[in-house]
Parts: C-alpha cells; sequence; structure tokens
C-alpha cells in the first residue's frame, strides 16, 4: 500500500486538552512544527507541554479529527500525594500499563498494589486473601472499599492466571472500576487524614 503524505495548514490535528504524561499537569499540549496528514484521513504530528518547567514532548495521531494515541500515552489523572513511594510506583505502573493498552499487565499490577499496601500496612498470611482479611483488622474503610479489594484480588487472579475464571474477559471496562477503586482505596488510607489536617490547620 502506498502512502502519500501531505503537509500543511490543513493538516493539523484538533487542539489537544490532556494531561502532561510527563508532569502530570492538565494543559493545551502546544503544537511543535507542522503536522503531516497520511492518506488524507490519519495525521500525526509533534506537541510539547507549555509547562516551562516541563516542555515534555509527545507525538500524537489522529482519526478522522479524533485523538486515536500519543506517546507517551496520557495515562488517567492520579493523585499521589502522601502515598508511599513502594505503593504509588506499583498503582502507576498500572496506569501505564493501562494508557498502552496492556490491560492484562494493568490487572496484575493493581492485584500487586494491594500486595504493597498489605506490605506496607503490616498485614500478614500465607497469601493475598489471607493478607485482606488480617489488613481489614488493621484499618477502617466503608464496607463497600473492603468488600472491592477481594474483587480487585480476584480480577488480578484472571489475569495472572489461565485457570481462573472469575470473570468473562479482563477489559477496560472491568478496569475502569477497578482503578477508580484502587484510587478510592489508597484515599481512604492515605490521603483522607492529610486533607482532615490541613482542613483544621485553616482554622483561626
Amino acid at each position: 500500500m502506498k502512502l502519500t503524505v501531505t503537509q500543511g495548514a490543513n493538516a493539523n490535528i484538533p487542539a489537544l486538552s490532556a494531561r502532561c504524561p510527563h508532569c502530570g499537569k492538565e494543559a493545551v499540549m502546544s503544537q511543535l512544527g507542522q503536522d503531516l496528514a497520511i492518506g488524507g484521513n490519519y495525521v500525526c504530528g509533534q506537541r510539547v507541554c507549555p509547562d516551562p518547567q516541563c516542555k515534555g514532548h509527545l507525538f500524537v495521531v489522529s482519526h478522522a479529527g479524533s485523538l486515536l494515541t500519543s506517546y507517551p500515552a496520557i495515562r488517567i489523572d492520579f493523585n499521589a500525594e502522601n502515598i508511599p513511594d513502594n505503593v504509588r510506583e506499583t498503582f502507576e505502573e498500572a496506569l501505564d500499563c493501562y494508557a498502552a493498552g496492556a490491560f492484562v499487565a494493568c490487572a496484575i499490577m493493581v492485584r500487586r498494589t494491594l500486595e504493597e499496601v498489605c506490605s506496607d500496612r503490616g498485614a500478614k498470611g500465607g497469601n493475598l486473601k489471607a493478607r485482606l482479611s488480617d489488613l481489614q483488622t488493621k484499618i477502617v474503610l466503608p464496607k463497600e472499599l473492603i468488600e472491592a479489594m477481594d474483587e480487585l484480588r480476584l480480577l488480578g487472579n484472571d489475569a495472572a492466571h489461565i485457570e481462573a475464571q472469575t470473570f468473562d474477559q479482563i477489559s477496560t471496562e472491568e478496569l475502569d472500576v477497578a482503578i477508580e477503586f484502587a484510587k478510592e482505596i489508597l484515599k481512604g488510607l492515605y490521603q483522607y487524614s492529610s486533607l482532615l489536617s490541613k482542613l483544621r490547620g485553616l482554622k483561626k
């Protein structure tokens, strides 16, 4: 198949407003150089973060006026404040996997995030199920988040083991919910107390 590459003002990708994969800030990415139209339907080009402290570079591809992909991939927003490094790094790797379309790896890393939480809180047990049970005696979270931990464990099991069939498949729908639950669990364990301290600090 022969590709015809054209270059010009009409080849521009629509303005890209996104969370910068380098600095994590929301911004309208600045165009760098001219975009290229390939075959009339696909357009590729370069964008740069407008933050002078970042200037992170992206390569983007659109199809029929919609963003198709970028490199580095744009991650789901995540506030990492007050989260221990080992927990944060593991969950951020899960988000990297999701952004890259590596959904099985994402599910495994979400499960690994629970392992890191158990380690951080000193939960004991011969396997993750036992450690999560012990973790419940050491933390205070809503019942729904406690139950969600076991669901995330099962999702990770399905991703890691062919014989596990708790979920029919590992899809974006399961992972969207799993990531949201994981974010809420991390907020409850590591961030709410800090927010309360900030609020109390605003009192006269």
